[in-house]
């Protein structure tokens, strides 16, 4: 009885929020997401799309709770793609809990097909603006938003990763803006690793060099019309819950 009242406040809870479960086949897996679709979605305004990736472990729905993106930008079409069973050297190495594809070419790249498929299905059934689309995501969701940026960085006009980098093939990235979302205080993705990736980024995007240690929000110009920003809390490896509306921001001011 429980687990029946608890299945009906979800769901309440998803249509009270104005979210829909989509489900697409990709190479014969089903593949799920949360979906936000404004009311203006089929004419008018071409509207912009913003992918939010759960972190290793979270799923669509906590996604949708802890970074809820739909909620300040209602404007927007927002998707929560859910992840499948994924091993990660930091906290997961059987592969249990759900998460995204770490580099180029693992698991058969399921999670840039996913992407590329809900991206074209999106664009089918909606007026979507092309020169706004967006990806933000937290730990894991993170290094896959620093993953699109290297496969399909051509498609995006800004990335918001939260405590996160990308290990390997980010060579293939071209300059576009970015918020980076971390803590000094990070005890599972070291600050040392996140700055080395930050450097590698204000390189890439033509800014000058990184500040260190300055806590809070940080921009930083961008000679190529890229422009690098900074968010550094105290938090530890959480998402920080003000992060969401410096996402948005950020978001609204750039686009393709």
């Amino acid at each position: 009885m429980l687990l029946l009242l608890g299945w009906f406040c979800a769901e309440a809870r998803l249509r009270a929020d104005n979210l829909e479960l989509r489900s697409w086949v990709v190479d014969g897996v089903t593949r799920e997401a949360l979906v936000s679709i404004p009311a203006n979605a089929a004419g008018g305004e071409a509207l912009p799309v913003v992918f939010a990736f759960h972190g290793h472990g979270g799923s669509m729905r906590q996604a949708s709770r802890s970074f809820p993106l739909h909620q300040l930008w209602p404007g927007a079409i927002v998707v929560y793609p859910q992840g499948l069973p994924t091993p990660s050297a930091l906290v997961d190495r059987e592969g249990e809990r759900a998460g995204w594809q770490g580099a180029a070419g693992e698991q058969g790249d399921r999670d840039l097909k996913f992407f590329d498929v809900m991206l074209a299905d999106l664009k089918a059934r909606y007026h979507v603006d092309e020169k706004r689309l967006y990806a933000t995501g937290h730990s894991n969701g993170g290094l896959f938003t620093y993953l699109l940026w290297a496969e399909r960085g051509d498609v995006f006009a800004a990335f918001a990763p939260s405590a996160a980098l990308l290990p390997r093939g980010f060579e293939k990235a071209k300059p576009k803006p970015v918020l980076h979302i971390g803590s000094p205080q990070d005890p599972l993705v070291k600050f040392s690793w996140q700055e080395r990736m930050i450097e590698a980024v204000l390189k890439l995007n033509g800014c000058g060099p990184r500040q260190p240690e300055v806590t809070g929000y940080t921009s930083y110009p961008s000679r190529l019309g890229a422009e690098v920003a900074t968010y550094l809390h105290a938090g530890g490896h959480r998402y920080p819950a003000e992060a969401t509306a410096l996402i948005v921001k950020f978001f609204q001011a750039h686009a393709r």
